[in-house]
């Protein structure tokens, strides 16, 4: 089979896998109408399990395909291409060099990276893991300075592998770079990884962050760092921030 017959059945594969109504769920729920930060992005209506299904079965695909699909228009098309990656990662993980491939590869192709449950169901799999197995941290600094919202949500989402292995300093210097950040989307992930901190064993540093900058943090960003925090400290921050107009 040539790489087109490949990528056809691969696409097939989608295709003939859809949920009825899904699709117009999807266009609404990732926001692709003009001006969304999701514009134009073109669903199929599959379900992620389908799709992880279908993944499982190209798992093996080189890497000329899954290039093609991750440059896809179509969003299953690229959710399944990040999966084979994700499953990829996975399977060499006692070949550093077949994982230093997939890193680079999925570095060098960011653009197809542009919806947010494409960088949460890839980047901690992906780049999370090898920053934390390879010491390199520089590699989320550097995307937390990219001009590229979905790279910069790669930077802090992946920091979420780390905090699970005890590393904290890059969740808290991404997550301080972000307090003037003005998208939502990069409020309710640097948010996320804030409190994830906090439920892994360290309550005192987000404690900390929160006393530093409660008060000048996003709402968002705070409503979600706080979440898992106890009634009359959610209260404590949240009147912090009540005060600073």
């Amino acid at each position: 089979m040539n790489i087109t017959e490949f990528i056809d059945t691969w696409k097939e594969a989608l295709a003939s896998d859809i949920t009825p109504g899904k699709r117009e769920i999807l266009q609404r729920f990732f926001k692709t109408g003009p001006g969304q930060y999701g514009e134009g992005d073109i669903f199929l209506g599959n379900t992620v399990p389908a799709i992880r299904k279908v993944s499982r079965l190209m798992s093996d695909a080189p890497l000329e395909a899954v290039e093609a699909m991750l440059s896809s228009p179509v969003h299953d098309h690229r959710l399944s291409a990040l999966l084979v990656l994700v499953e990829r990662y996975r399977r060499n993980r006692k070949d550093p060099s077949a994982r230093r491939e997939i890193i680079d590869f999925y570095l060098s192709h960011t653009s197809g990276i542009n919806n947010w449950d494409l960088v949460d169901l890839s980047a901690p799999k992906i780049l999370g893991e090898y920053v934390c197995q390879s010491g390199q941290p520089d590699l989320l600094e550097t995307l937390s300075h990219s001009e590229n919202l979905w790279e910069q949500r790669i930077a802090i989402v992946s920091t979420f592998t780390l905090l699970k292995n005890g590393i904290t300093l890059p969740t808290v210097s991404i997550a301080t770079r972000y307090l003037t950040h003005t998208h939502d989307l990069i409020h309710k992930a640097t948010g996320w990884m804030l409190r994830e901190m906090g439920k892994r064993g360290n309550e005192p540093l987000l404690l900390q962050f929160l006393d530093r900058h409660a008060a000048v943090m996003p709402r968002t960003m705070l409503r979600y760092a706080i979440e898992k925090l106890p009634a009359p400290l959610r209260k404590h921050y949240l009147d912090l921030k009540s005060t600073v107009k």
